[in-house]
């Protein structure tokens, strides 16, 4: 498991601390929950609601869920456009609830988490997670059961019984979010490769070769470093149109370390 990162780190101390600020039927609980009808007298609500949680079961799932997904995909996406996914997932969630739920409250990170959990099943669905430093699961078998563990705390644990619109809401917003960032870097990343592959040519691009055969394997985490060490090997055997836009794009974020 790859070590904790500035962001998750904070967001899981955020989380725990609003647990006990304010706990569930707290007057503070009551007044940062969402709940659809209140929604032009409670502007805030769709970001608060995030940080409340209706018991420790809810809590533990959607923890857990952002300990074990969140590092590895903060450090792809960085801390910023890591922020940007989980709060557009929560705020994802408040959307479909607005729509679809507008009696009910709503609270719990689930929407944000969900988005985090899509994001690594995305990028790593074959990464092998080491349970307790023993048990290994399949990253997409664990999203898996992280998805339905929070769906089922998130039900059971709310009064109104329909968080599942939050739970979809971070998911479409999550998703649509990586797709439009992933757009709009690669547009950037290939027009600078055309500026480095001579016309006509499917032959390697030197400058980019070299820049990624001068990454220092030796200082990265393991799980970057055989990564790394992956990519480089499909460079050598097929060259640098071996490689799809968002393996040149890791590979330039690993050289500019």
């Amino acid at each position: 498991m790859m070590a904790m990162t500035p962001w998750v780190q904070r967001l899981l101390i955020a989380n725990v601390v609003m647990f006990f600020l304010a706990a569930p039927g707290s007057a503070l609980y009551n007044q940062l929950w969402l709940y659809p009808p209140w929604i032009l007298q409670r502007p805030w609500t769709p970001l608060s609601y995030m940080f409340l949680h209706a018991g420790l079961g809810h809590l533990f799932f959607n923890m857990i869920g952002l300990f074990f997904f969140g590092p590895r995909l903060e450090d792809r996406l960085g801390g910023k456009g890591f922020l940007w996914l989980y709060f557009l997932s929560g705020l994802g969630g408040a959307a479909l609830s607005l729509v679809f739920a507008r009696q009910y409250p709503v609270v719990g990170a689930s929407a944000a988490v969900y988005g985090v959990v899509l994001g690594f099943a995305l990028y790593w669905p074959q990464e092998r997670i080491y349970i307790w430093g023993i048990l290994p699961v399949k990253a997409w078998l664990l999203a898996t059961f992280m998805v339905l563990g929070s769906l089922y705390s998130g039900i059971t644990g709310s009064q109104s019984g329909t968080a599942h619109f939050a739970h979809l809401g971070g998911l479409v917003f999550g998703f649509a979010y990586l797709k439009w960032a992933e757009h709009r870097k690669g547009a950037a990343v290939r027009t600078f490769k055309k500026s480095m592959r001579p016309p006509g040519s499917s032959a390697p691009a030197p400058l980019a070769k070299a820049r990624w055969k001068g990454i220092d394997v030796s200082t990265l985490h393991e799980i970057n470093r055989e990564e790394v060490v992956r990519l480089l090997a499909k460079v050598e055997a097929g060259g640098t149109g071996n490689l799809t836009d968002s393996e040149r794009e890791y590979l330039d974020r690993m050289a500019a370390r």
